[in-house]
């Protein structure tokens, strides 16, 4: 049914030139000279690379067929000149971690489009490095502007909403993928109540069966959850009238006396975990040498979908505390873009292409992730590929109502948005993709954190990773200072040595 990270395309794609018969019969060809070079980086496995087989063409209710021959990117290439009669060449590359993409920055490389993370987002803003989208780009009335008509309601409240020093992000993002994390567990040996809750990697019934993110923002999150789990779970908290703002607070707390807290507990929690990962966790999900791991949505999706191939069962949880949620997005590099007025427009016109809702559906059943688009009133493509990917079959007679308005309308009450889904998707991959509404209500996204904030928790995430130099004990500091003397004295005793 379903492929998410699809292998990479391995025969070569044959070049060719783009020819445009204009209205006189003239032909023209594009010139090297006239050709825009567009420099795009990315998260790896990040967009579909195509060479899909005919067997994986998606056929949906409203009549639209899709089918990735090549890389979207190449494809990409082709509409532009269709479109605007200039011949674009991507330059694509990728990045691991938001981290590696900002060092990549600094040490000199020069993009005009790259798609981070929220935090990376908000660094980026407040240093000054991003160059906002042009009013054009938002004009709903043009038909090229994909992203502005196709995003969904949801997403682009949330970025217009919050701001960095008093702009929106949406001044200078535009939605890519977006998700929560949350707790991916083996259902088997974990039970649900036992994997809704950050505490699940302190228990030490799974001591040495649990894995934690290997970067400091998701594990430090993570044990905010447990630091605060008796506050965060409190009825009076919850039901406060100003419980997002306060709960946002909370999860994003940088006190040193909190962050001292916290690193009390990731000390505790080394002992418990069989890992810090980045990738790893879900391979050993999958063979079974884990039986929780923390996970982002998409590749908690990924996770269940190659273990079900296996017959063997995962499944995923929200913690009740909270749960974060994160967004990739385009931003446009001043330094890239340069104030070219047509390199500004291509790299616009390519978050436009990516965000049409057939590119939107194919980046989805390629990597598995949730596209930030939804798609304009009358374009029902995201949603029926929803239905193609997770509605109940004819013979199904166990099934569920599962509403997801508030992602495609802006209502969770829009009844032309529910899904009819066997119950087994119940805590499975549609929970992950599209978390109920309920779910959302715990949502927090993470702040960026400024300089002296990023000092105490990178210091914090050190003494974790490696040990805590005020902890090492008075008698160990005496024994190396021993034989660092007794070394010395060798040294003057002995002459010139090898």
């Amino acid at each position: 049914m379903r492929r998410k990270m699809h292998k990479k395309l391995l025969a070569a794609i044959l070049a060719f030139v783009c020819v445009c018969t204009l209205q006189n019969g003239i032909t023209v060809h594009a010139k090297a000279e006239d050709e825009i070079v567009l420099r795009v980086c990315n998260w790896e496995e990040y967009i579909d690379l195509g060479g899909w087989d005919e067997e994986e063409r998606i056929e949906l209710d409203n009549g639209v067929e899709i089918l990735g021959v090549n890389p979207l990117y190449d494809d990409f290439e082709d509409w532009y000149f269709e479109t605007y009669g200039k011949k674009v060449r991507v330059e694509y590359s990728c990045f691991g971690t938001n981290e590696d993409l900002y060092n990549q920055l600094n040490l000199g490389d020069t993009y005009d489009l790259v798609c981070p993370s929220e935090y990376m987002i908000m660094k980026l803003m407040a240093e000054g490095r991003l160059e906002p989208y042009s009013e054009e780009f938002y004009d709903k009335n043009n038909k090229c502007n994909y992203y502005i008509n196709n995003v969904s309601p949801y997403i682009d409240k949330m970025m217009r909403e919050n701001e960095i020093n008093g702009e929106s992000w949406s001044k200078y993002a535009a939605g890519y993928m977006w998700g929560i994390t949350g707790v991916l567990y083996n259902p088997a040996e974990v039970t649900q109540d036992e994997a809704s809750t950050w505490k699940v990697f302190a228990n030490e019934k799974f001591k040495r069966q649990v894995a934690l993110k290997d970067n400091v923002r998701d594990s430090y999150f993570a044990t905010l959850g447990i630091l605060k789990a008796d506050l965060l779970t409190d009825s009076d908290f919850i039901n406060a009238p100003d419980y997002a703002s306060r709960l946002e607070d909370e999860m994003n707390d940088i006190h040193p006396d909190t962050i001292n807290e916290a690193q009390d507990i990731l000390d505790s929690l080394m002992g418990n975990i069989y890992s810090l990962e980045t990738d790893s966790g879900k391979a050993d999900m999958i063979t079974g040498k884990i039986l929780v791991d923390y996970q982002w949505s998409g590749d908690a999706v990924y996770a269940m979908d190659q273990a079900d191939e296996d017959d063997f069962t995962l499944m995923f949880a929200v913690p009740k505390e909270s749960t974060n949620l994160w967004f990739d997005g385009w931003v446009m590099l001043k330094n890239g873009i340069g104030g070219s007025a047509e390199q500004k427009h291509a790299a616009e016109a390519f978050v436009n292409f990516v965000s049409r809702t057939d590119s939107a559906v194919r980046n989805m059943y390629y990597i598995g992730y949730t596209s930030s688009i939804a798609g304009a009133e009358g374009d029902t493509t995201v949603f029926d590929y929803m239905n193609w990917c997770y509605g109940a079959e004819d013979s199904d007679t166990d099934t569920i109502e599962y509403p997801v308005g508030y992602f495609f309308s802006g209502d969770d009450a829009d009844m032309d948005y529910v899904i009819t889904a066997s119950t087994e998707q119940i805590g499975r991959q549609l929970y992950a993709q599209y978390p109920s509404q309920e779910v959302m209500q715990r949502t927090v996204v993470m702040r960026y954190f400024d300089e002296d904030a990023s000092k105490l928790i990178n210091r914090m995430w050190i003494n974790v990773r490696c040990f805590d130099i005020k902890d090492v004990p008075v008698v160990v500091w005496v024994i190396v200072l021993f034989v660092i003397l007794a070394l010395l004295g060798k040294r003057a005793l002995g002459g010139k040595t090898r």
